[in-house]
C-alpha cells in the first residue's frame, strides 16, 4: 500500500486561476486532534466540481462518478483551503470535472500546500432528474 505524496510547501496559489471554492474547515469538521475528517473535504470537492459543471451544463447535475481522489497531505483546522475546478471532458450527456485543493497555512509566512486531487464525472439532468443532453457550446454564448 502506498502513503500520500508530500510536496514541497509553495508561496503561492496556482497562478492565473481563481478558485471556485474557498473555505476553512471548523473545529465540528475535525476529529479530537484536528484533522479534518476525509468525508468533509470529499462533499467540499464535490461542490467546487459541480460549480463548473453546472455552468456548463446550464443546469442541474448528479454527481455520477469519483474516478479517482488522492488525499496528499493532511488538512487542519484553521487551514484556508482553496478549490480549482477545470473541465477535461464533455460527453453526450456528461462533464469531466479535476478537482486540485490547496492548503494555505501559516498565512503570514505564505505557506501553501496541495492536499487533495481528485476527479468526478457529473450528469446534466433534467426536471425529471433523467440525465439530458449537454448543450452545444455555441448555445451557451
Amino acid at each position: 500500500m502506498s502513503t500520500p505524496q508530500q510536496e514541497t510547501p509553495r508561496n503561492s496559489l496556482p497562478p492565473g486561476k481563481m478558485p471556485e471554492l474557498r473555505v476553512m474547515p471548523a473545529p465540528s469538521d475535525a476529529n479530537v486532534y484536528g484533522d479534518v475528517f476525509g468525508g468533509w473535504i470529499m462533499a467540499q470537492v464535490d461542490i467546487a466540481g459541480s460549480l463548473p459543471a453546472t455552468r456548463r451544463a446550464n443546469g442541474r447535475v448528479a454527481t455520477i462518478a469519483v474516478n479517482s481522489f488522492v488525499f496528499k497531505n493532511p488538512v487542519f483546522v484553521g487551514d484556508l483551503l482553496s478549490f480549482y475546478a477545470d473541465i477535461v471532458k464533455v460527453g453526450n450527456t456528461s462533464i469531466t470535472v479535476n478537482v486540485e485543493v490547496y492548503a494555505e497555512r501559516n498565512r503570514l509566512q505564505a505557506n501553501i500546500v496541495k492536499v487533495t486531487e481528485a476527479t468526478l464525472t457529473y450528469v446534466a439532468t433534467g426536471p425529471d432528474r433523467k440525465p439530458r443532453p449537454v448543450p452545444p457550446l455555441e448555445s451557451l454564448l
